[in-house]
């Protein structure tokens, strides 16, 4: 949508107020006795009251009506969305899966909620620790439905399709190749111009930071002046027929009704906000001398376990770059990991596998299990010629890595009938090149 406009800053503590309305963000207070223009006074909270300033995330929204005037939540069918990690039995094998189907709007409309669809996950969001993985295929707007999610944060990654996103605090436009993330209790709907496809990381019991730069120094990676957070924007518009609030619970979806849009925040001010993020602005980090470098130089963001180091959930990037590194195996090198890694791809060709992991797939690699990469990838890669080249252009794939163990639902094993059972061939053909009589050459 041409003409949005934003405010840059990673967890700035920022104020807006909607143009038509001058002079509606309080003075010196948060909640005066009467609030300009007669608005009502609400609080969102993303931490305890009590967190050290720095963890310390809160808004104060300034609305036509308060959030609490609706009808009672009642339960309402999950479809494919789950926090079920025991519907099937434990798989440790390597998993791909070829582009997950959108539906078709000519044979049944689905918006962003209906077209959710859990692939993998761990943990618990009733003890606030764990992660979810989910892709959206979709081909409507929501209209008069909004969603809310209060078990954690959705990290929404556009694949196919441009969204607009309409949340409490403004409107956010996010295409392919952009990040979005929607934190913990903040009220959203999704508009769609065609059919759309993403991915989702959603993460319970902690934000989204950005990752220590240790002695990168100050600046690198996803720079803070680069995320973007909307403006104020308001409607005070009745619903006569009811507009709808979902709302994820404890891995459950309930729904209200309440007579007017939620989308009535006239001015807000906070730290505690939605943003989004451009990919094509990460600062790459490289080796420029030998070796491969661990990917964990590719990190976006981080949401971080109470153990140092150690991620609830990275979201990782492997954007165009340059491969410099002499005498080395420039792809990803073979792996086993202590952590999962789910991965997508954007656009383009992986490098590790340019043949079978397609734009809209993706592919699980569960703790210790083997990977890296395919037959052709090793033999041409073992032998090329090592001149500075251009790696992944006009390529975008990323990776969601977790601590977690995480388990495949019925529906990324079987119902999505997207899984490629023929992903282990891509390493049959792999054979030995041991020479016992090998000696060092002569320099």
């Amino acid at each position: 949508m041409a003409g949005l406009k934003y405010m840059s800053g990673f967890g700035n503590d920022l104020s807006s107020e909607d143009p038509r309305c001058p002079g509606s963000l309080p003075e010196g207070q948060n909640n005066p006795q009467v609030c300009p223009y007669g608005l009502y006074a609400e609080q969102l909270s993303g931490s305890a009251f009590t967190c050290p300033r720095p963890a310390n995330k809160r808004s104060w929204f300034y609305r036509i009506l308060p959030s609490v005037k609706h009808k009672p939540f009642t339960a309402v069918p999950c479809g494919n969305l789950t926090e079920n990690w025991n519907e099937v039995e434990p798989d440790p094998n390597q998993m791909r899966w070829l582009p997950f189907t959108i539906p078709k709007s000519t044979e049944k409309k689905v918006d962003f909620v209906a077209g959710l669809h859990t692939v993998c996950g761990a943990g618990d969001a009733k003890s606030r620790n764990g992660i979810g993985i989910h892709m959206f295929t979709c081909n409507t707007s929501m209209g008069d439905r909004c969603f809310n999610n209060s078990d954690g944060d959705f990290l929404i990654v556009p694949q196919q399709g441009e969204i607009l996103i309409t949340t409490e605090f403004g409107k956010i436009m996010v295409e392919p190749n952009e990040i979005c993330v929607i934190q913990q209790g903040m009220r959203f709907s999704v508009d769609v111009f065609g059919e759309t496809r993403g991915y989702i990381l959603e993460v319970y019991g902690a934000h989204y930071e950005l990752p220590d730069l240790g002695p990168i120094g100050a600046n690198g990676l996803a720079n803070p002046r680069d995320f973007l957070c909307p403006v104020a924007w308001y409607e005070d518009r009745e619903v006569a027929t009811g507009y709808t609030v979902i709302n994820k619970y404890q891995g459950k979806l309930f729904a209200c009704k309440q007579d007017f849009s939620p989308f009535n925040v006239v001015a807000w001010h906070g730290n505690y906000t939605p943003y989004k993020y451009n990919l094509q602005n990460f600062m790459v980090i490289n080796a420029v001398a030998f070796d491969h470098a661990d990917p964990s130089i590719f990190t976006v963001l981080t949401a971080k376990s109470t153990r140092p180091g150690v991620a609830i959930a990275d979201f990782v990037i492997f954007p165009p770059r340059w491969g410099v590194a002499d005498n080395t195996f420039r792809p990803p090198y073979y792996h086993r990991n202590c952590m999962s890694e789910f991965m997508g791809l954007i656009k383009g060709h992986y490098e590790a596998k340019e043949e079978g992991f397609q734009p809209g797939g993706g592919s699980l690699h569960s703790m210790m299990t083997p990977h890296g990469p395919d037959a052709g990838c090793f033999e041409k890669n073992s032998s090329s010629e090592l001149r500075p080249e251009r790696v992944a252009e006009g390529t975008m794939a990323f990776m969601f890595e977790s601590s977690f163990s995480m388990a495949v639902t019925k529906w990324g094993l079987e119902t999505c009938q997207r899984l490629d059972k023929s992903y282990y061939h891509c390493w049959e053909s792999l054979r030995s090149h041991f020479n016992p009589n090998w000696k060092p050459s002569k320099q």
